[in-house]
């Protein structure tokens, strides 16, 4: 790999790929729109593009991405709340394919997809497998779907290799502090440094599989540097190890308030399995010690 697109790389997570690619000497074409990403995240010595892909000519996505080798696609809206309440925008699905099919025009090697374990909806059973039944419960999710959908097809129709991976709550450096839909970790991160009590909702006895960044840029890299095909594959990317929002909030030894009620899955735990065998990834991050630092960082 000597050349790489990383679609979203102004964000939380591609730009910590792109940081990490640019230490291998591997040459960087981000493209965003900044619509959630911001300049000052994407590293100065990649080439950045402001682009929409969703809306981009199919000519200009081509030109920007001709000459790549692998195509790392993390551009997306994020927020499940918010897709919930503007369900007609179909961005992420539109993105989605522009890029696929600029891809397979360009002759890249392989598209890695960002996907969610959001897609899972309420789990059926913890931890959850690949194989795990698939019950979308807002846009978001679905859109992901898709997505995973047609990069299996041009995998299948146009022989474009493609590889899905499915991230789990997902924090470290660069994660947004912005915003209603933060992760809890950014939420609490910012109680515990305004002194102010941890707004916990429903019971906080919910659970949830916590990964660093760093963890998920590796698998990005394992998967763009693998010479197996993947054909479309997925693979969860989660420690296997859940903590309840409660168990949280004691990390950072903060008060806790409860109140807000709100309709959502109450255990979400990874099988990582498929991908530790596969790609001989792991969770090198451990929650604990990352809230530790930050404490320690935040009391100077």
């Amino acid at each position: 790999m000597k050349v790489a697109v990383v679609t979203g790389g102004a964000g939380f997570i591609g730009s910590n790929l792109v940081d990490q690619l640019i230490k291998q000497n591997i040459k960087v074409i981000v493209l965003d729109n900044l619509s959630t990403g911001k300049k000052e995240n994407i590293n100065p010595k990649a080439e950045f593009i402001n682009c929409d892909i969703s809306t981009a000519s199919e000519i200009d996505i081509l030109f920007y991405i001709n000459g790549a080798d692998i195509v790392f696609h993390m551009a997306a809206l994020p927020q499940v709340q918010q897709s919930i309440e503007n369900p007609t925008n179909n961005n992420n699905i539109n993105s989605t394919i522009n890029i696929l099919e600029a891809s397979r025009k360009a002759n890249i090697k392989r598209v890695i997809f960002s996907s969610t374990s959001a897609l899972y909806g309420n789990p059926v059973y913890t931890p959850i497998d690949e194989s795990h039944p698939i019950n979308p419960l807002s846009p978001y999710a679905l859109h992901k779907l898709v997505g995973e959908n047609y990069c299996k097809l041009y995998s299948e129709i146009y022989d474009l290799d493609t590889v899905c991976l499915r991230y789990f709550n997902v924090y470290g450096n660069r994660m947004s502090n912005e915003g209603a839909y933060r992760s809890v970790i950014s939420v609490f991160q910012e109680s515990f440094i305004n002194k102010i009590p941890f707004n916990i909702v429903n019971d906080g006895e919910q659970k949830r599989d916590f990964v660093h960044v760093n963890d998920i840029i590796e698998a990005n890299i394992l998967c763009a540097l693998n010479d197996k095909s993947f054909n479309g594959e997925v693979y969860n990317v989660g420690t296997g190890k859940a903590y309840t929002v409660n168990e949280i909030a004691d990390m950072f030894k903060g008060e806790k308030k409860y109140g807000e009620v709100r309709i959502e899955p109450q255990n979400s735990i990874a099988d990582n399995k498929k991908i530790t065998k596969t790609l001989n990834w792991k969770s090198n991050n451990k929650l604990k010690t990352w809230i530790l630092k930050q404490k320690q960082y935040e009391s100077k």
